[in-house]
Protein backbone atom coordinates (compact mmCIF):
# COMPACT_ATOMS: atom_id res chain seq x y z
CA UNK A 1 0.00 0.00 0.00
CA UNK A 2 1.07 3.85 -0.35
CA UNK A 3 -0.03 6.47 1.04
CA UNK A 4 -1.09 9.30 -1.73
CA UNK A 5 -2.60 12.32 -0.39
CA UNK A 6 -2.72 13.55 3.74
CA UNK A 7 -4.30 16.87 4.86
CA UNK A 8 -4.15 18.09 8.09
CA UNK A 9 -6.32 20.84 9.47
CA UNK A 10 -5.07 22.42 13.17
CA UNK A 11 -3.06 19.46 13.99
CA UNK A 12 -0.53 20.17 16.14
CA UNK A 13 1.17 23.29 14.57
CA UNK A 14 -0.30 22.73 11.36
CA UNK A 15 -3.03 25.15 10.76
CA UNK A 16 -3.67 24.02 7.20
CA UNK A 17 -1.73 21.31 5.27
CA UNK A 18 -1.94 19.15 1.86
CA UNK A 19 0.25 16.76 0.81
CA UNK A 20 0.55 15.05 -2.59
CA UNK A 21 3.17 11.61 -2.76
CA UNK A 22 3.63 10.44 -5.77
CA UNK A 23 7.25 8.34 -5.05
CA UNK A 24 8.20 6.11 -2.46
CA UNK A 25 10.92 7.78 -1.03
CA UNK A 26 9.97 11.00 0.71
CA UNK A 27 11.72 12.78 3.48
CA UNK A 28 11.10 15.68 5.60
CA UNK A 29 14.13 17.94 6.32
CA UNK A 30 14.01 20.90 9.02
CA UNK A 31 15.46 21.95 12.42
CA UNK A 32 13.57 20.39 15.54
CA UNK A 33 10.61 21.94 16.61
CA UNK A 34 9.26 22.67 13.26
CA UNK A 35 6.44 19.72 12.56
CA UNK A 36 8.36 17.02 10.72
CA UNK A 37 7.54 14.21 13.61
CA UNK A 38 3.93 15.96 13.80
CA UNK A 39 3.40 14.42 9.91
CA UNK A 40 4.38 11.08 11.00
CA UNK A 41 2.62 11.08 13.83
CA UNK A 42 -0.77 11.62 11.97
CA UNK A 43 -0.30 9.10 9.39
CA UNK A 44 -0.20 6.71 12.06
CA UNK A 45 -3.09 8.21 13.94
CA UNK A 46 -5.50 7.24 10.62
CA UNK A 47 -3.96 3.80 10.79
CA UNK A 48 -4.75 3.10 14.87
CA UNK A 49 -6.85 6.09 15.93
CA UNK A 50 -4.33 6.56 18.46
CA UNK A 51 -1.31 8.78 18.51
CA UNK A 52 2.05 6.72 19.54
CA UNK A 53 3.24 9.92 21.31
CA UNK A 54 0.37 10.43 23.58
CA UNK A 55 -2.63 9.25 24.93
CA UNK A 56 -4.67 12.39 25.13
CA UNK A 57 -6.36 13.77 21.97
CA UNK A 58 -6.34 16.98 23.34
CA UNK A 59 -2.69 17.55 22.98
CA UNK A 60 -3.29 16.86 19.00
CA UNK A 61 -5.61 20.18 18.28
CA UNK A 62 -3.78 23.21 17.81
CA UNK A 63 -2.98 25.27 20.47
CA UNK A 64 -6.70 28.07 20.92
CA UNK A 65 -8.64 25.83 18.50
CA UNK A 66 -11.02 23.48 19.70
CA UNK A 67 -11.23 20.86 16.91
CA UNK A 68 -8.86 18.90 14.36
CA UNK A 69 -8.97 16.63 10.70
CA UNK A 70 -6.90 14.40 9.72
CA UNK A 71 -7.70 12.68 6.37
CA UNK A 72 -5.50 10.28 4.30
CA UNK A 73 -6.48 8.84 0.59
CA UNK A 74 -4.01 5.45 0.89
CA UNK A 75 -3.47 3.26 -2.72
CA UNK A 76 -4.44 -0.74 -2.24
CA UNK A 77 -4.20 -3.22 -4.16
CA UNK A 78 -8.21 -3.66 -4.10
CA UNK A 79 -8.23 0.21 -5.07
CA UNK A 80 -8.20 3.48 -2.88
CA UNK A 81 -9.16 3.88 1.12
CA UNK A 82 -10.17 7.16 2.51
CA UNK A 83 -9.71 7.69 6.00
CA UNK A 84 -10.87 10.88 8.12
CA UNK A 85 -9.91 11.01 11.91
CA UNK A 86 -12.33 14.42 13.65
CA UNK A 87 -10.95 15.62 17.33
CA UNK A 88 -12.81 17.74 19.67
CA UNK A 89 -12.04 19.03 22.92
CA UNK A 90 -16.54 18.74 22.95
CA UNK A 91 -17.06 16.07 21.46
CA UNK A 92 -16.31 12.32 21.06
CA UNK A 93 -13.79 11.16 18.03
CA UNK A 94 -15.36 10.61 14.87
CA UNK A 95 -13.36 8.57 11.77
CA UNK A 96 -15.14 7.39 8.76
CA UNK A 97 -13.71 4.95 6.24
CA UNK A 98 -14.66 5.78 2.25
CA UNK A 99 -17.51 8.18 3.91
CA UNK A 100 -18.46 5.84 6.35
CA UNK A 101 -18.50 6.70 9.98
CA UNK A 102 -17.58 3.77 11.81
CA UNK A 103 -19.00 2.98 15.23
CA UNK A 104 -15.72 1.02 17.22
CA UNK A 105 -12.26 2.25 16.83
CA UNK A 106 -11.39 -1.33 16.09
CA UNK A 107 -13.07 -1.10 12.74
CA UNK A 108 -10.16 1.10 11.65
CA UNK A 109 -7.73 -1.85 11.88
CA UNK A 110 -5.90 -3.22 8.64
CA UNK A 111 -7.50 -0.32 6.32
CA UNK A 112 -4.01 1.21 6.12
CA UNK A 113 -1.18 -0.63 7.86
CA UNK A 114 2.04 1.48 9.10
CA UNK A 115 5.40 0.40 11.09
CA UNK A 116 6.68 3.68 12.80
CA UNK A 117 10.23 3.45 14.30
CA UNK A 118 11.65 6.00 16.23
CA UNK A 119 14.57 6.66 18.95
CA UNK A 120 12.82 5.43 21.34
CA UNK A 121 12.48 1.99 19.35
CA UNK A 122 16.04 1.46 19.67
CA UNK A 123 15.86 1.06 23.06
CA UNK A 124 13.32 -0.98 22.48
CA UNK A 125 15.29 -4.09 23.75
CA UNK A 126 16.20 -2.71 26.87
CA UNK A 127 13.34 -0.78 28.53
CA UNK A 128 10.61 -1.82 30.64
CA UNK A 129 8.29 -4.70 29.71
CA UNK A 130 5.52 -2.35 29.67
CA UNK A 131 6.81 -0.83 25.87
CA UNK A 132 7.64 -4.68 24.74
CA UNK A 133 3.67 -5.34 25.71
CA UNK A 134 2.98 -1.84 23.72
CA UNK A 135 4.73 -2.56 20.52
CA UNK A 136 2.88 -6.37 20.70
CA UNK A 137 -0.54 -5.10 21.13
CA UNK A 138 0.07 -2.24 18.52
CA UNK A 139 1.76 -4.46 15.85
CA UNK A 140 -1.05 -8.12 16.36
CA UNK A 141 -3.63 -5.06 16.25
CA UNK A 142 -3.25 -3.86 13.07
CA UNK A 143 -3.03 -7.31 11.11
CA UNK A 144 -5.34 -9.04 13.01
CA UNK A 145 -8.72 -6.85 14.52
CA UNK A 146 -10.14 -9.06 16.43
CA UNK A 147 -7.15 -9.65 19.24
CA UNK A 148 -7.75 -5.16 19.39
CA UNK A 149 -11.03 -5.94 20.60
CA UNK A 150 -9.95 -8.62 23.04
CA UNK A 151 -7.72 -6.57 24.74
CA UNK A 152 -9.89 -3.94 25.03
CA UNK A 153 -12.46 -6.23 26.79
CA UNK A 154 -9.54 -7.46 28.48
CA UNK A 155 -8.46 -3.94 29.92
CA UNK A 156 -11.71 -3.60 31.35
CA UNK A 157 -12.44 -6.66 33.10
CA UNK A 158 -9.15 -6.03 34.74
CA UNK A 159 -10.05 -2.90 35.84
CA UNK A 160 -12.89 -4.25 37.47
CA UNK A 161 -11.16 -6.96 39.05
CA UNK A 162 -8.63 -4.48 40.56
CA UNK A 163 -11.24 -2.37 41.85
CA UNK A 164 -13.14 -5.12 43.70
CA UNK A 165 -9.90 -6.26 45.28
CA UNK A 166 -9.38 -3.06 46.63
CA UNK A 167 -13.40 -3.41 48.10
CA UNK A 168 -12.30 -6.25 49.56
CA UNK A 169 -10.55 -4.96 52.12
CA UNK A 170 -13.79 -3.16 53.04
CA UNK A 171 -16.17 -5.49 52.25
CA UNK A 172 -15.27 -9.01 52.67
CA UNK A 173 -18.47 -10.25 51.19
CA UNK A 174 -17.20 -8.82 47.81
CA UNK A 175 -14.70 -11.93 47.49
CA UNK A 176 -17.58 -13.70 46.20
CA UNK A 177 -17.83 -11.56 42.88
CA UNK A 178 -14.08 -12.70 42.38
CA UNK A 179 -14.77 -15.90 40.49
CA UNK A 180 -16.95 -14.12 37.97
CA UNK A 181 -14.07 -11.86 37.09
CA UNK A 182 -11.31 -14.98 37.05
CA UNK A 183 -13.75 -16.52 34.32
CA UNK A 184 -13.92 -13.70 32.29
CA UNK A 185 -10.36 -12.67 32.48
CA UNK A 186 -9.38 -15.60 31.80
CA UNK A 187 -11.67 -16.42 28.79
CA UNK A 188 -10.36 -13.16 27.45
CA UNK A 189 -6.86 -13.98 28.03
CA UNK A 190 -6.31 -17.01 26.57
CA UNK A 191 -6.95 -15.44 23.36
CA UNK A 192 -4.05 -13.02 23.83
CA UNK A 193 -2.27 -15.10 25.12
CA UNK A 194 -2.59 -17.64 21.99
CA UNK A 195 -2.57 -14.77 19.64
CA UNK A 196 0.99 -13.39 21.30
CA UNK A 197 2.22 -16.70 21.00
CA UNK A 198 1.89 -17.09 17.25
CA UNK A 199 2.58 -14.05 16.41
CA UNK A 200 6.02 -13.71 18.19
CA UNK A 201 6.58 -17.29 16.68
CA UNK A 202 6.10 -15.94 13.45
CA UNK A 203 8.19 -13.18 13.86
CA UNK A 204 11.01 -14.88 15.23
CA UNK A 205 11.59 -17.15 12.23
CA UNK A 206 11.36 -13.65 10.08
CA UNK A 207 14.12 -11.91 12.21
CA UNK A 208 15.95 -14.71 12.32
CA UNK A 209 16.48 -14.53 8.79
CA UNK A 210 16.72 -10.64 8.16
CA UNK A 211 18.97 -10.39 11.35
CA UNK A 212 21.58 -12.92 9.64
CA UNK A 213 21.68 -10.89 6.52
CA UNK A 214 22.44 -7.80 8.51
CA UNK A 215 25.38 -9.77 10.50
CA UNK A 216 26.60 -10.84 7.79
CA UNK A 217 25.67 -14.77 9.22
CA UNK A 218 27.36 -13.87 12.19
CA UNK A 219 24.79 -13.99 14.57
CA UNK A 220 21.41 -16.04 15.05
CA UNK A 221 18.47 -13.67 16.67
CA UNK A 222 15.98 -15.35 18.35
CA UNK A 223 13.02 -13.41 19.70
CA UNK A 224 11.01 -15.40 22.52
CA UNK A 225 7.65 -14.86 24.38
CA UNK A 226 7.52 -14.55 28.18
CA UNK A 227 3.88 -15.30 28.74
CA UNK A 228 3.09 -14.45 32.87
CA UNK A 229 0.51 -17.44 32.58
CA UNK A 230 3.31 -20.32 31.20
CA UNK A 231 0.88 -22.41 29.07
CA UNK A 232 1.19 -26.14 28.38
CA UNK A 233 0.00 -26.14 25.36
CA UNK A 234 -1.58 -23.50 22.12
CA UNK A 235 -4.68 -25.11 23.08
CA UNK A 236 -7.23 -22.18 23.84
CA UNK A 237 -8.80 -24.06 26.89
CA UNK A 238 -6.14 -25.43 28.48
CA UNK A 239 -4.67 -21.57 28.04
CA UNK A 240 -8.04 -20.91 30.21
CA UNK A 241 -7.78 -23.54 32.40
CA UNK A 242 -3.75 -22.39 33.40
CA UNK A 243 -4.81 -18.81 33.47
CA UNK A 244 -8.17 -19.50 35.63
CA UNK A 245 -5.66 -21.74 37.82
CA UNK A 246 -2.99 -19.01 37.88
CA UNK A 247 -5.45 -16.26 39.07
CA UNK A 248 -6.86 -18.57 42.28
CA UNK A 249 -2.99 -19.39 43.43
CA UNK A 250 -2.84 -15.98 43.27
CA UNK A 251 -6.00 -14.47 44.78
CA UNK A 252 -4.63 -13.74 48.48
CA UNK A 253 -1.89 -12.39 47.55
CA UNK A 254 -4.09 -10.17 44.79
CA UNK A 255 -6.29 -8.86 47.33
CA UNK A 256 -3.24 -7.95 49.99
CA UNK A 257 -1.94 -5.94 47.14
CA UNK A 258 -5.44 -4.08 45.59
CA UNK A 259 -4.23 -5.73 42.16
CA UNK A 260 -3.77 -8.51 39.67
CA UNK A 261 -0.33 -9.88 39.85
CA UNK A 262 -0.55 -12.31 36.58
CA UNK A 263 -1.85 -11.93 33.17
CA UNK A 264 -1.54 -10.80 30.10
CA UNK A 265 -0.39 -7.46 31.46
CA UNK A 266 2.67 -9.01 32.73
CA UNK A 267 3.86 -10.79 29.65
CA UNK A 268 6.86 -9.59 28.01
CA UNK A 269 9.13 -10.34 25.12
CA UNK A 270 12.89 -11.69 25.36
CA UNK A 271 15.57 -11.23 22.83
CA UNK A 272 18.90 -13.67 22.03
CA UNK A 273 21.71 -13.37 20.45
CA UNK A 274 23.73 -16.94 19.82
CA UNK A 275 21.69 -17.47 23.29
CA UNK A 276 22.62 -14.61 24.59
CA UNK A 277 20.16 -12.57 26.59
CA UNK A 278 20.76 -9.49 24.29
CA UNK A 279 18.72 -6.97 27.21
CA UNK A 280 21.38 -8.31 29.60
CA UNK A 281 24.68 -9.17 28.04
CA UNK A 282 24.44 -7.05 24.57
CA UNK A 283 26.45 -4.34 23.90
CA UNK A 284 24.36 -1.14 22.28
CA UNK A 285 25.10 -2.16 18.84
CA UNK A 286 23.44 -5.49 19.10
CA UNK A 287 20.30 -3.85 20.85
CA UNK A 288 20.25 -1.47 18.13
CA UNK A 289 20.47 -4.00 15.28
CA UNK A 290 18.19 -5.97 16.90
CA UNK A 291 15.32 -3.46 17.01
CA UNK A 292 16.17 -2.68 13.26
CA UNK A 293 15.90 -6.32 12.51
CA UNK A 294 12.57 -6.03 14.16
CA UNK A 295 11.02 -3.68 12.55
CA UNK A 296 11.94 -4.42 9.40
CA UNK A 297 10.52 -8.24 10.58
CA UNK A 298 7.53 -6.48 11.42
CA UNK A 299 6.88 -5.05 7.66
CA UNK A 300 7.63 -8.92 6.59
CA UNK A 301 5.06 -10.26 8.51
CA UNK A 302 2.15 -7.89 7.39
CA UNK A 303 3.02 -8.50 4.09
CA UNK A 304 2.67 -12.26 4.43
CA UNK A 305 -0.33 -12.23 6.76
CA UNK A 306 -1.95 -9.28 4.53
CA UNK A 307 -0.46 -9.50 0.99
CA UNK A 308 0.76 -5.76 0.80
CA UNK A 309 3.69 -4.29 2.49
CA UNK A 310 2.46 -1.51 4.88
CA UNK A 311 4.16 1.78 4.85
CA UNK A 312 7.19 3.04 6.76
CA UNK A 313 8.15 5.29 8.77
CA UNK A 314 11.47 6.38 10.17
CA UNK A 315 11.27 9.63 12.29
CA UNK A 316 14.71 10.99 13.18
CA UNK A 317 16.51 7.41 13.55
CA UNK A 318 18.80 8.10 10.56
CA UNK A 319 21.14 10.15 12.85
CA UNK A 320 20.95 7.34 15.43
CA UNK A 321 22.25 4.74 12.82
CA UNK A 322 25.64 4.78 11.92
CA UNK A 323 26.62 4.36 7.91
CA UNK A 324 26.67 0.49 7.88
CA UNK A 325 23.38 0.11 9.41
CA UNK A 326 21.62 2.63 7.54
CA UNK A 327 23.03 0.68 3.89
CA UNK A 328 21.52 -2.75 5.62
CA UNK A 329 18.04 -0.77 6.53
CA UNK A 330 17.85 0.41 3.11
CA UNK A 331 18.74 -2.96 0.96
CA UNK A 332 16.14 -4.67 3.23
CA UNK A 333 13.36 -2.28 2.26
CA UNK A 334 12.72 -3.15 -1.18
CA UNK A 335 9.30 -1.25 -2.82
CA UNK A 336 7.78 0.40 0.75
CA UNK A 337 7.24 3.50 0.66
CA UNK A 338 9.52 4.68 3.30
CA UNK A 339 8.59 8.15 4.94
CA UNK A 340 11.73 9.85 6.85
CA UNK A 341 12.23 12.61 8.93
CA UNK A 342 15.84 14.02 9.09
CA UNK A 343 17.58 17.58 10.88
CA UNK A 344 19.60 17.56 7.38
CA UNK A 345 20.68 15.88 4.55
CA UNK A 346 23.49 14.38 5.99
CA UNK A 347 21.54 11.90 7.63
CA UNK A 348 20.68 10.02 4.56
CA UNK A 349 23.89 8.02 2.36
CA UNK A 350 24.16 10.27 -0.77
CA UNK A 351 23.80 7.45 -2.45
CA UNK A 352 20.02 6.94 -1.21
CA UNK A 353 19.11 10.73 -1.44
CA UNK A 354 19.03 10.87 -4.79
CA UNK A 355 15.69 8.46 -4.56
CA UNK A 356 13.95 10.75 -2.45
CA UNK A 357 11.48 13.28 -2.71
CA UNK A 358 12.66 16.06 -0.58
CA UNK A 359 10.21 18.47 1.62
CA UNK A 360 11.33 20.94 4.25
CA UNK A 361 9.92 21.59 6.92
CA UNK A 362 9.44 25.05 8.98
CA UNK A 363 7.38 26.62 11.20
CA UNK A 364 4.50 24.50 10.21
CA UNK A 365 4.71 24.94 6.52
CA UNK A 366 6.17 22.14 4.15
CA UNK A 367 7.96 22.95 1.24
CA UNK A 368 8.58 20.49 -1.97
CA UNK A 369 12.07 21.11 -3.21
CA UNK A 370 11.39 21.28 -7.18
CA UNK A 371 15.05 19.60 -7.90
CA UNK A 372 17.87 17.72 -6.31
CA UNK A 373 20.93 19.54 -4.59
Amino acid sequence: MHLKELTLNNYRNYQSLSLKFDGGRILFVGRNAQGKTNILESIFLTCTGRSHRTPRDSELIRWGQDSCYIKVLVERRVGYNSIEVFLSLKDKKRIKINGVTIQKLGQLMGHFNAVIFSPEDLRLVKEAPSERRRYMDMEISQIRPQYFYNLQQYNRILAHRNNLLKEIDKNPEAKKMLAVFDEQLSEVGAFIIKQRYEFIESLSKIAREIHARISSGAERLDIKYRPSIRASSLDAGDIRKEFFAALEKNKWEDIQRGSTGVGCHRDDIGFEINGVDVRVFGSQGQQRTVALSLKLSDIELMYRETGEYPVLLLDDVMSELDEWRHRRLFEELGDVQVFVTATDLNSIPPCELEKFDIYEVEEGKVTKRQIYE
